[in-house]
């Protein structure tokens, strides 16, 4: 699994000129997935998320987790986190994981987040829908986890 991470202000996503969820301070997670991915990774990867020291404290130091904060997350599948550029300029996708496997994935993937989260502090994007997404980032700050590399 291969995501962006991104600590926002406030977050929506919208499908066909329609917002259908949308948090304020937390993190707005895309997530790719890997052909050779394993549900552990998905335990592994919302326990990492939601514990990751990246919100400020009284001090200006990312000393802060998610939990600490109380803030939400929002969660958007993006296989195109998988395109390998090295060859060519058109990237390749051979390294994702089917579209009905991942789906499964995603929406697993999600669960172990609201495990951890509440269910109220989880929101998503729609799997394979276009979704453009709006965003305030907060910093920037911006970590990619690669459970791969």
């Amino acid at each position: 699994m291969r995501c962006c991470v991104q600590r926002v202000k406030k977050c929506a996503v919208d499908v066909n000129g329609s917002e259908i969820s949308s948090i304020g301070r937390g993190l707005l997670i895309f997530i790719g997935i890997a052909a050779i991915d394993t549900k552990d990774l998905c335990d592994w990867l919302a326990k990492k998320i939601s514990n990751v020291r990246i919100f400020e404290d009284d001090l200006s130091k990312m000393s802060k987790s998610l939990l600490d904060v109380g803030g939400s997350l929002m969660v958007v599948s993006q296989f195109t986190l998988l395109g390998d550029v090295k060859k060519g300029r058109r990237p390749d996708f051979m390294n994702a994981m089917d579209s009905v496997e991942a789906k499964k994935f995603y929406e697993y993937f999600i669960e172990c987040c609201k495990k951890i989260m509440g269910d109220k502090k989880v929101q998503t994007g729609i799997f394979g829908e276009n979704m453009e997404v709006r965003l305030i980032n907060d910093g920037p700050v911006t970590l990619v986890i690669d459970h791969h590399k």
